[in-house]
């Protein structure tokens, strides 16, 4: 346990005050004070700060900003950023939602106006634009150039793409009652079977679907954001505006969650992306960008990472120096395993 000891003297009265506040991490690292832009010092984080992770870091809606970035962090630096404009010339929106660094260093992302693969070097490799009234909310690589895309839209559908010929090899309808296709999917994740984990948003639903688009398996959750397959077979599902990690068995029983309750000092906004890491933490997203006041971002928890006890073992918030803005979407690249081989969802 690591403590800070303040202790403040009072000359003038003649007395002593020691004031004694605690702060506490499991890897015996030093805790990491986030910074107010207003405020200065907001709060002190367990962990080590940006230098806990290497991550790819993506985040939609920083609508401080006319461009939308995601950064790669190393050695507790960005070490490479890429950005795009955050409304096209037809106003449409940009964001990114969904970022992947593959193991050849290309990484494959989603911006809501489409898909892309972005090399090292900042060249568009790939690229699947978004049909007029859809919207391109998720990517996953589930392959050698090979990735899964969802489609928002009427009809929506599931779409596996062959990056290297630019093909596409196979569409699978998902049905929904949602018209609106801002408010449908976001995150959709393949499992090692093959069969694809969908959260309906608006219908309150996780669904598993074969790829002929038949149901195999669902269970009620609300507006999930994503849900994975974990190698338990269990099911891991975020509660984007219900603010929940929620872990279910087959029958969909829930044996772990995570509500506000269990973080009472960090300010959940929107829970998005969750994983769970080989050690067994689950790291989390948690989207800030819901409140329109931008003021009140600075000082905020984006990222946070929890053992199964629930007790935080790394909390980031890094916005000054480097401004990462909102957090959608975290890949730790300190975790084993490949994207492609589909090996890292615990």
């Amino acid at each position: 346990m690591n403590h800070i000891h303040l202790k403040l003297t009072l000359a003038a009265l003649g007395m002593t005050v020691t004031f004694n506040a605690s702060a506490q991490t499991t890897n015996g690292t030093s805790p990491v004070a986030a910074t107010d832009a207003n405020t200065g010092p907001a709060h002190i984080w367990p962990g080590k700060g940006l230098s806990q992770h290497p991550f790819l870091y993506a985040g939609e809606w920083d609508t401080r900003k006319p461009m939308q970035s995601m950064f790669l962090v190393r050695d507790g630096k960005v070490v490479w950023q890429y950005s795009i404009p955050l409304r096209l010339p037809d106003n449409r929106i940009q964001e990114f939602d969904d970022a992947t660094l593959l193991s050849d260093g290309n990484i494959i992302f989603s911006r809501m106006s489409g898909a892309g693969m972005v090399s090292p070097d900042k060249k568009l490799v790939w690229e699947y634009p978004a049909p007029p009234g859809t919207e391109i909310h998720s990517i996953q690589s589930i392959g050698k150039d090979r990735v899964l895309i969802m489609r928002n839209g009427n009809p929506a559908e599931a779409m596996i793409f062959n990056t290297a010929s630019n093909t596409v090899e196979k569409e699978i309808p998902i049905p929904t009652t949602v018209k609106g296709t801002h408010g449908q999917f976001r995150h959709i994740r393949m499992t090692p079977a093959g069969t694809i984990l969908v959260g309906h948003m608006n219908e309150g639903k996780v669904v598993e679907y074969d790829q002929s688009g038949k149901e195999v398996w669902s269970v009620k959750a609300e507006h999930p954001w994503q849900a994975i397959r974990l190698k338990n077979g269990n099911t891991l599902i975020t509660g984007d505006a219900s603010k929940y990690v929620r872990e279910v068995n087959p029958k969909g029983e829930t044996v772990w969650e995570l509500n506000q309750a269990d973080v009472p000092d960090i300010k959940l906004g929107n829970i998005q992306a969750a994983n769970r890491l080989a050690s067994g933490n689950t790291v989390i997203c948690n989207w800030i960008a819901g409140n329109n006041n931008t003021k009140q971002w600075p000082g905020t928890v984006q990222v946070f990472e929890v053992n199964p006890a629930k007790k935080v073992i790394w909390a980031l918030s890094s916005w000054a120096d480097p401004d990462l803005g909102p957090s959608t979407s975290i890949q730790l690249l300190d975790e084993p395993g490949t994207p492609e081989a589909m090996d890292q969802q615990r």
